[in-house]
């Protein structure tokens, strides 16, 4: 999708956007997730596969043909950005159809396993996002919005959050954020009803490390808004509050999650674990040793959450 297209569907998202004024919605409370409900042996049950929503079957409200289309250019973005000759790890795209959302999975599930960095991987991340943007887009956000109009700035972002980011987290709506200093927080938040890509990859630290903390990145350094995204775990929802500022509490808890019970470095590896690279093979011969010296029952973290 060439820049000048990009550039006109951001404008025209940007001109829809004075439905963020629309009337009150329900408020949502966050939440607090209680590990010790569903917790067994050092994880986390998550939501029932019997409910599994289907994903091919949920587009966002511009449809079907233009979800496909954001999906083939982010995975396009994602897979330029992994298989850049500087890269100290140079990672191949996948031999899967550009429209399918596995091939998203198997890239952010190789990009977790074999940069032993978290840090890497969020800048990474990061910029994959700033990649899907049009230079002036960035350059003049934050200061024609973000700072001189917080709560439309907040308000558009979710709006657009939900326009454009259907395909990939599943059925969401904006709702309204508790505890904002003003107007309450109205039509300020999303509300993921049960995230496809947690799903999908079902790996905490996928979450945390390859979504959640380069995304709210991108919105605090490159839009000039914050944002503080609170995934849960034992549901599957994720709830994005913009122009609220995350605690060192809130990131804390989102990073010291048990493993999902149905992650791949529990045991159920899925096939790109098993390509033909000897990075993959040597990364799990390394996490069967740290398993086998830690025990999975006796942590309380994700395996793959830190460095």
């Amino acid at each position: 999708m060439g820049s000048s297209s990009s550039s006109g569907l951001l404008i025209v998202l940007m001109i829809l956007s004075a439905n963020a004024f629309a009337p009150p919605r329900e408020i949502f409370s966050h939440r607090r997730r209680r590990w010790g409900a569903n917790v067994r042996s050092g994880t986390v049950e998550g939501p029932p596969i019997a409910t599994k929503p289907d994903y091919s079957s949920i587009h966002g409200p511009l449809g079907p043909l233009m979800d496909s289309l954001l999906m083939s250019l982010f995975r396009a973005k994602l897979s330029e950005r992994l298989n850049n000759p500087g890269n100290s790890i140079l990672i191949e795209d996948s031999r899967l159809a550009a429209d399918d959302f596995e091939g998203i999975v198997e890239l952010t599930s190789k990009m977790n396993s074999r940069y032993n960095n978290r840090t890497e991987i969020h800048e990474i991340a990061r910029e994959v996002l700033v990649s899907l943007f049009p230079p002036f887009i960035l350059d003049r956000y934050p200061s024609w919005f973000a700072r001189p109009f917080p709560v439309f700035s907040a308000r558009m972002c979710a709006w657009a959050t939900v326009v454009g980011g259907t395909w990939l987290m599943g059925e969401c709506e904006v709702n309204d954020v508790p505890g904002m200093s003003i107007d309450g927080g109205r039509d300020q938040g999303v509300l993921v009803k049960r995230c496809r890509f947690l799903e999908e990859s079902q790996c905490a630290s996928i979450c945390v490390n390859s979504c959640k903390i380069p995304t709210q990145m991108f919105f605090r350094q490159n839009m000039g808004l914050p944002l503080t995204m609170t995934p849960d775990y034992t549901t599957g929802e994720c709830q994005f509050s913009f122009g609220k500022t995350p605690t060192e509490e809130e990131e804390e808890e989102a990073k010291s999650t048990p493993c999902l019970m149905r992650c791949p470095s529990g045991g159920s590896m899925k096939r790109w674990h098993h390509d033909e690279g000897i990075g993959d093979e040597l990364w799990l011969a390394d996490l069967a040793t740290l398993i086998a010296e830690k025990g999975v029952a006796s942590r309380t973290t994700c395996l793959l959450m830190d460095d």
